[in-house]
């Protein structure tokens, strides 16, 4: 895999603006859904999400990250009009509320990713790495926005029922690179790579790539990581996503020790605590 090796990209385009990104961000979760596995229902109105966002602005949020289909398996699925009626009210406020916050919207249809910039959006967080949507790469390069490129084997319905790999870091790293590669020729620059912790990967999987999640960086792009309060954190302590938090501080300091750039996270001040930390002891190394 050492022939992949690129050169490390330092900055990403935020709404026409070309920032630093040295420092780890954090994305802080905006569910509006009724279904995900550990808010769902909590920002069921617009006065509620925008509470929420100012929370976690205030704690600290680098992005708001708002998604308004739910992702989690056996979750219900839901028509593209749906997926706007709950998002585009709320992403309005958020720009009208807060014009300087850096939004990214979760979706993987293409057609809601471009009604979400017009909106405010300035990045693109596509679950399916473009598979569920051929025409989001295209979408995604003609709007120049940043777009994360996430690694999901099968689909929401399908990624957890016994997910094989001949090797899965070679895979993911394969096909992760094949689609930079494309993207890149279509113009594509500013992309941040998300193995996919949880999306069609067992347990035992999610670990292996978290224990060499530098490998991801032969790609030349910032990686994220996505683990808060998920399943591989809860199941492997026995307990459930409420009480996870723990864990998933555990996790996001080893992730930075390997290069993680973001976190997307549920609890924003916790992640920045942990970042806070982290920067301290390596500026004295």
């Amino acid at each position: 895999m050492q022939d992949m090796l690129s050169t490390k990209k330092n900055t990403l385009n935020f709404g026409g603006i070309l920032e630093d990104i040295n420092d780890p961000l954090v994305m802080g979760i905006l569910n509006l859904t009724p279904d995900s596995f550990y808010d769902g229902g909590k920002n069921g109105s617009v006065e509620l999400s925008i509470k929420n966002v100012k929370k976690m602005l205030l704690d600290g949020a680098d992005i708001i990250d708002v998604g308004a289909y739910s992702s989690r398996p056996d979750a219900e699925h839901i028509s593209e009009q749906q997926e706007l009626d709950r998002l585009i009210p709320v992403l309005d406020e958020i720009h009208r509320q807060f014009p300087e916050t850096k939004i990214s919207v979760d979706t993987f249809r293409s057609n809601v990713a471009k009604e979400a910039v017009k909106s405010g959006a300035v990045i693109i967080n596509d679950i399916s790495g473009g598979d569920l949507d051929s025409n989001m790469w295209a979408t995604a390069a003609s709007l120049k926005v940043t777009y994360v490129l996430m690694h999901m084997q099968g689909n929401p319905k399908t990624m957890q029922t016994n997910p094989q790999y001949a090797n899965v870091l070679d895979d993911i790293v394969l096909d992760l690179s094949s689609k930079v590669n494309k993207m890149t020729q279509m113009g594509m620059h500013d992309i941040i790579i998300d193995p996919g912790f949880g999306f069609g990967k067992t347990l035992e999987q999610n670990y292996e790539i978290l224990a060499h999640l530098q490998e991801f960086q032969m790609l030349g792009h910032p990686v994220l990581i996505g683990v808060s309060r998920k399943s591989m954190i809860y199941k492997l302590l026995g307990t459930d996503a409420k009480n996870a938090l723990n864990g998933t501080t555990a996790i996001h300091s080893l992730a930075l020790e390997r290069g993680a750039k973001f976190f997307r996270v549920h609890d924003v001040k916790e992640a920045k605590e942990a970042i806070k930390i982290w920067k301290m002891v390596t500026a004295l190394v």
